[in-house]
């Protein structure tokens, strides 16, 4: 289901409160009934500086594109989102924690890909506009892209964003932003998947567990180290924007190059992830519906 109201999105991006969502957001635009008051909103919200950074044309664009793309098989649009969107987002990671900005984007460049999205039986839930950064509709996409990418190699985030258990639990791991198991974790997601692992899911909700309890970052920072990313590439990356091009559509963009991780620490979690996966408690769940999805 595609939203039929129009959206006509200011031209560039900024910030809106919790509060000022938390005033606004009501049933009708959960179900796509209405459109967000627009001049309300944006009475309340803050301006970004202008820069080819902040426009939302290229966002929307972006959305639109998945729209069409995904009709009918609104999950599968996660994957081929998130790396274009975090490539068209050219920011710090500081910049990414502001709920404020993906407010804005919810309420006032996309609300309609929100509800279509992530409309279940009926309404989209507040959480999707104004949420968690592994909740809200497009903080969700972008923190995917970061966390899981390898370097400026986004495919292991597209291979991440194919299984949704990524977001549901594996996303909300503190040793994730640990580069190494974010990386072997989806080298064991793969591994599954080309062994046709049936309720890859479940599989992955209970090895996201058992990590949750085997270790905490300082543990799998002794067994795998990681120098972490080149902040100078992050930020020729960030400052590229000025000039880059748009995404393309039919094939992955470039991420920061700010280093890869080294195999070799890559290898040194995967037997550990491995035998935590032997053992874990793999329970059968229940299949949750798209707006929880």
């Amino acid at each position: 289901m595609t939203s039929t109201v129009i959206v006509e999105p200011p031209a560039t991006l900024g910030l809106l409160s919790n509060a000022a969502v938390a005033a606004h957001l009501g049933r009708g635009i959960q179900s796509g009934d209405e459109v967000p008051p627009r001049a309300a909103l944006q009475k309340t919200a803050t301006a970004l500086p202008v820069s080819a950074r902040w426009q939302t044309e290229p966002f929307r664009e972006l959305v639109d594109e998945a729209m069409r793309r995904f009709h009918d098989r609104r999950t599968a649009a996660d994957a081929w989102l998130a790396p274009r969107l975090h490539a068209t987002l050219r920011m710090s990671r500081s910049e990414a924690a502001q709920g404020e900005l993906w407010n804005f984007i919810a309420l006032l460049v996309a609300p309609d890909y929100v509800v279509w999205r992530h409309r279940g039986k009926s309404i989209a839930q507040a959480s999707r506009f104004s949420g968690p950064h592994y909740t809200q509709a497009f903080a969700r996409l972008w923190w995917a892209a970061e966390l899981f990418r390898n370097g400026e190699d986004y495919r292991p985030a597209e291979a991440a964003c194919q299984v949704q258990e990524i977001f549901n639990s594996t996303m909300r791991l503190d040793v994730i932003d640990h580069r190494p198991t974010a990386v072997a974790i989806v080298r064991l997601l793969e591994r599954m998947r080309d062994e046709q692992t049936p309720r890859l899911g479940d599989h992955l909700h209970a090895l996201s567990a058992a990590i949750n309890i085997a270790g905490s970052t300082l543990v799998f920072e002794a067994l795998a180290p990681d120098s972490g990313p080149d902040p100078e590439g992050t930020e020729a990356w960030i400052s590229s924007a000025e000039s880059a091009a748009q995404v393309p559509w039919d094939r992955l963009p470039d991420g920061p190059d700010d280093g890869y991780v080294a195999e070799a620490s890559i290898q040194a979690l995967l037997p550990l992830f491995q035998r935590l996966q032997k053992d874990a408690n793999v329970r059968v769940r229940k299949k949750k519906e798209d707006d929880d999805a």
